[in-house]
């Protein structure tokens, strides 16, 4: 409860923060202004970005078990209906929840597959930035930012690859730990970290590492068209470039714990990308609130679409959350 209040109350900051000073006949008229077959084809590849999404998580899944391509895209439709729709990122652990009643996975392993997407995901857009940067002058601020980010990321990096492959002195560290707790619960914790170190096995394989990568990487490359096909829907003059730049400031932005929806820093952060490059603040805001609209809206009607196949509750997900025991890990 208190992280919904948190992040509800970080939401109404940021919409002040994005609203305020606004000429809202100028919103208007940003609206009445779109280029509809361009802003039609940044739709397509929304959708495109979710099926490059529950590929690749196919393939992060593959060594524990092959899901089938359906259900790995009913259950990822569903999942980011889930992040969108429950405060503070609850709703993360709906895809893992989803996929033990799909197939023989653990839920505590298909936790780990979601720290693998994660990881790949930022990696991967702070590669891409890393080339923006000599292609294009930065703020300080973002440079710093980005370089925490990556710098946070590759920690987490690491210790995922120490838990995989030092699997027993991983164990031995945290046994004082474990040890520490009743007899029953230290065994189910013992259970639980060697199932979750079992879902990093992608990343001892190469092949799937590659794969993993490659997707990663067109994912987010044609991401970075989709907001291109934006500016150009609202008429924006702005280098291609200029894409990767906010798809950079966003990612850094909806990290964010707000209210659902990512309403608020969304808009902020989008609005603060754009400013950088001159485009004046109502501009950027009716950008923001049409951009935020059509990927969020993609995202609710794909997981509405497949929602009665894949039914779950806002308790099931807070008991995840608790570490309480789940359907996967009665298996």
């Amino acid at each position: 409860m208190k992280q919904l209040i948190v992040g509800i109350i970080i939401s109404i900051l940021l919409i002040y923060l994005s609203f305020r000073g606004i000429d809202f006949d100028g919103v208007l008229q940003g609206f009445r202004s779109i280029d509809i077959a361009y802003a039609g084809g940044a739709i397509v590849i929304i959708v495109l970005m979710q099926v490059i999404r529950s590929i690749r998580w196919g393939v992060i899944l593959s060594p524990i078990h092959k899901v089938s391509p359906f259900d790995l895209f009913s259950v990822t439709n569903v999942g980011f209906l889930a992040i969108v729709s429950f405060p503070a990122r609850l709703g993360e652990f709906a895809r893992p929840y989803l996929i033990t009643k799909k197939a023989p996975i653990r839920m505590s392993s298909a936790l780990a597959t979601i720290f693998i997407e994660r990881v790949f995901d930022s990696l991967t857009v702070f590669f891409i930035f890393t080339v923006t940067m000599f292609m294009t002058p930065l703020p300080p601020w973002l440079i710093r930012s980005s370089a925490l980010f990556i710098v946070l990321t590759l920690g987490i990096l690491g210790f995922m690859i120490f838990m995989l492959f030092k699997r027993e002195t991983c164990l031995k560290l945290l046994a004082p730990l474990i040890c520490r707790l009743p007899a029953r619960q230290a065994e189910k914790a013992d259970r639980l970290l060697h199932q979750f170190i079992d879902g990093f096995g992608m990343m001892a394989e190469p092949r799937l590492l590659a794969q993993v990568a490659l997707l990663s990487l067109a994912f987010w490359i044609i991401d970075g068209i989709a907001i291109y096909l934006m500016f150009l829907a609202f008429h924006l003059t702005l280098p291609f470039i200029a894409a990767f730049v906010l798809m950079v400031i966003l990612m850094i932005g909806i990290a964010i714990p707000t209210g659902p929806g990512f309403v608020g820093n969304w808009h902020f952060f989008c609005i603060l990308g754009l400013t950088l490059y001159g485009i004046p603040k109502t501009e950027a805001l009716s950008f923001a609130i049409i951009y935020h609209f059509l990927s969020i809206g993609v995202v609710v009607l794909l997981g509405l679409l497949f929602l009665p196949a894949n039914r779950f509750s806002l308790s099931d997900l807070q008991a995840v959350g608790r570490g309480e025991e789940a359907p996967g890990d009665k298996q």
